[in-house]
């Protein structure tokens, strides 16, 4: 197995065992991986993510002890993979709003060495109920489709950095706003006291740095998009015509 197909396996082991679990109740799977598992996305993601409404710190560890406890089996059973589980320890660690799972697998005779996985749990601007999917008989609770995608935006205005995977997976999922989501995200960012004008100057940093983001979306591409579907991409006009369309749409969804 290549390396991503082995980290991909091991995200799925991780996920079935949270929602098959009581230590997992509550949690709604977000970000990258929940559209790579239930949406069928065609971009890998290199983490997991799980919004939580409760005490972050207690359900950190709820999670660490369920991993810790079932996942090395599972890892070797199903992958012949040794496996190690950790709550995350350095400056990141300390973050009030993401709380992390350090998940590694490892093979003695593997060409990969090391991979590991981090599970964050966080806290997400939510306006509708939470749904839930099913993949192989195994229920997911999510948060919608709607603040899932608008949550891609928010990330764009709250990190102290911008991640192009955001910017991918906007492009992917634009079709999941719907005709009010100006008027909804407007509220959102004002409950996190995010200003307009932050937002704006945010969109324009990110126009003046156009290169920079086209290199990383097209290395976003060549190391976790399908294949095919990277090529459609590309051949379509490639990073700068995902880039310029996402930019366009936050442009009118930030329009007063």
């Amino acid at each position: 197995m290549k390396r991503n197909e082995i980290a991909e396996s091991v995200q799925k082991i991780v996920a079935r065992l949270i929602a098959t679990h009581p230590a997992g109740e509550g949690l709604r799977l977000v970000g990258g991986f929940r559209y790579r598992l239930l949406d069928s996305s065609c971009r890998r993601s290199v983490d997991m993510d799980y919004h939580w409404i409760g005490d972050l710190d207690q359900k950190q560890r709820d999670i660490h002890a369920l991993l810790q406890k079932q996942l090395r089996p599972e890892v070797r059973r199903q992958l012949g993979y040794d496996s190690d589980v950790r709550l995350a320890t350095g400056p990141d660690a300390e973050s009030a709003f993401v709380k992390t799972v350090e998940v590694a697998v490892f093979k003695t005779d593997s060409p990969h060495g090391r991979i590991e996985i981090p599970v964050d749990i966080t806290r997400i601007p939510c306006l509708d109920r939470p749904i839930i999917r099913t993949v192989d008989g195994v229920v997911y609770s999510s948060v919608s489709d709607t603040d899932m995608v608008e949550s891609k935006v928010i990330a764009l205005f709250t990190r102290s950095f911008i991640a192009e995977r955001d910017l991918l997976d906007l492009f992917l999922f634009q079709d999941k706003f719907v005709p009010d989501s100006a008027t909804r995200l407007r509220r959102k960012l004002a409950d996190l006291s995010v200003a307009p004008t932050r937002a704006g100057t945010i969109v324009d940093r990110m126009k003046n740095n156009r290169i920079v983001h086209i290199r990383a979306i097209r290395q976003i591409l060549h190391d976790q998009v399908d294949g095919p579907a990277a090529a459609h991409v590309n051949q379509a006009g490639g990073p700068g015509v995902v880039f310029d369309h996402v930019v366009a749409h936050l442009e009118t969804l930030l329009e007063p």
